[in-house]
């Protein structure tokens, strides 16, 4: 199975910020890697994508033809939410199954309030790259990064994040 692995935002636009300055960006970079160097012993291939512009990111993937996308992110409103989710194109079946493995995963490894899926349209945060990868394609928002606790959370437990994401992985070929 070829998998997608995609960093969200880039360095020159980070995305949200934790308490101490770290960006999703940055988190996730390393995150990402993590969850490569997991399956680097495994039957799939991963492919690791950085974004240049958010309107070409589902072009560069499709051209690479991967069976599954999942975009790394971070969630961030008012440094008291808390908690995970997972968003999906709300046309895309196995998207959706996929999201809801994933979502049981984080949440059993974080320990954080789970707040489910979310399907997206194209029109909202996140569904241009959810529709129009051919794919199924994942966003998953494991904690709110701008939250104290939950950044203290996802930096803690990070390791088992990365083997908890890469064991779904292994477990959908």
């Amino acid at each position: 199975m070829r998998i997608a692995l995609v960093i969200g935002h880039k360095l020159t636009s980070g995305g949200a910020v934790s308490y101490n300055g770290i960006t999703e960006f940055e988190y996730n970079e390393e995150l990402v890697g993590m969850v490569a160097s997991n399956l680097a012993d495994s039957e799939h291939e991963v492919l690791i994508f950085h974004r240049k512009r958010y309107r070409d990111l589902p072009d560069e993937i499709n051209e690479k033809n991967p069976n599954l996308v999942i975009s790394f992110h971070c969630n961030a409103f008012n440094t008291k939410a808390t908690g995970s989710e997972v968003l999906y194109y709300r046309n895309s079946i196995v998207g959706q199954a996929v999201a809801a493995k994933l979502a049981d995963a984080i949440h059993e490894c974080l320990g954080l309030v789970n707040r489910g899926l979310k399907a997206k349209s194209s029109e909202d945060r996140g569904g241009y790259l959810l529709r129009y990868t051919k794919a199924p394609c994942v966003l998953l928002e494991p904690f709110f990064i701008d939250n104290p606790l939950d950044f203290s959370v996802g930096t803690d437990l990070k390791q088992e994040l990365s083997l908890a994401i890469s064991d779904i992985i292994e477990k959908l070929a």
